[in-house]
């Protein structure tokens, strides 16, 4: 019988001890994060990379911070090494393509970037890639205040155009890019070329009346994100006036618009108005029946 009994705590004991490590094997499952690289270029000289991490909760992606990531260029070694990136609150990290890298980016005319994350307590290791070929992107604005962008791409030693590209042609603002007229977008012919007309008349420019027109190519499968930027005098001359010390409506009480003191104090008079009328008749009834009574 105690033989028995030993062997029923024995069996029971090993049971506890396997559901505990169940129950713990559970709470530390790690969540699954995926990585996303886009690839830059400004006006054909400045290539940095913008690198995103996401986590799927309950259905939904959610930007994660503080992911820890290793970029390379091509292979993953020491002479590739671009950057070790932190991602913020928004799920993103940035960083330009370093001089270390310089000769492996001129060995060939396209390019492979890495980007892996090695896991930490919450989410499991993560690895990505993205191949871009090399371009570069021109563009011109001639009297006739027609737009023309240019896209190239790197074969071996030169520079051939591209058929088949979408082209943003826009205004730089301060908010978001404004395109040049009610197309959203621009195709490239067999010469490379994109051509727009400008129909933004009298936008605002700067003093002289200079604004920034911008050519770009957005999250294209072969050469990323091209950008170019380039002024010319088509906009109508802004010209700052002070309001300071005059009636506005965005001044001071002391300054308020005349019209606009008129109606609120119109809206006063008339409230208390009512309640002094409404207060007299009070008392006029009161008195009337204190004369009826009599």
């Amino acid at each position: 019988m105690k033989l028995l009994n030993k062997i029923s705590n024995g069996s029971l004991l090993i049971l506890l001890i396997l559901l505990s490590h169940s129950s713990f094997s559970q709470g530390t499952e790690k969540g699954d994060v995926s990585i996303a690289i886009n690839y830059f270029i400004n006006n054909n000289q400045v290539s940095y990379l913008v690198v995103k991490v996401k986590t799927k909760v309950d259905g939904r992606f959610k930007n994660v911070d503080g992911v820890a990531l290793k970029l390379f260029l091509d292979k993953d070694s020491a002479g590739t090494f671009i950057a070790k990136v932190v991602t913020n609150k928004k799920g993103e990290a940035t960083t330009t393509i370093p001089p270390s890298v310089e000769k492996q980016w001129h060995s060939q005319v396209k390019h492979t970037f890495l980007a892996s994350f090695d896991g930490d307590k919450k989410y499991g290791p993560a690895k990505a890639d993205l191949t871009v070929a090399k371009a570069k992107i021109l563009i011109d604005a001639a009297s006739d205040k027609t737009i023309t962008a240019t896209v190239f791409e790197k074969k071996d030693a030169t520079w051939v155009p591209v058929k088949g590209v979408d082209v943003v042609l826009a205004i730089r603002r301060t908010a978001a890019d404004l395109p040049i007229n009610d197309k959203p977008t621009f195709t490239t012919d067999s010469t490379g070329k994109a051509s727009g007309e400008f129909k933004r008349d009298h936008i605002p420019g700067d003093a002289k009346g200079n604004i920034t027109l911008v050519a770009k190519i957005v999250d294209n499968d072969q050469y990323g994100n091209l950008v170019i930027e380039k002024s010319v005098p088509w906009g109508a001359k802004f010209t700052s006036v002070s309001t300071f010390n005059k009636r506005t409506l965005f001044a001071t009480r002391n300054k308020a618009p005349v019209w606009l003191l008129f109606v609120v104090y119109s809206i006063l008079i008339a409230v208390w108005g009512i309640l002094v009328i409404l207060v007299f008749n009070l008392f006029k009834i009161k008195k009337l029946g204190k004369s009826v009574a009599n």
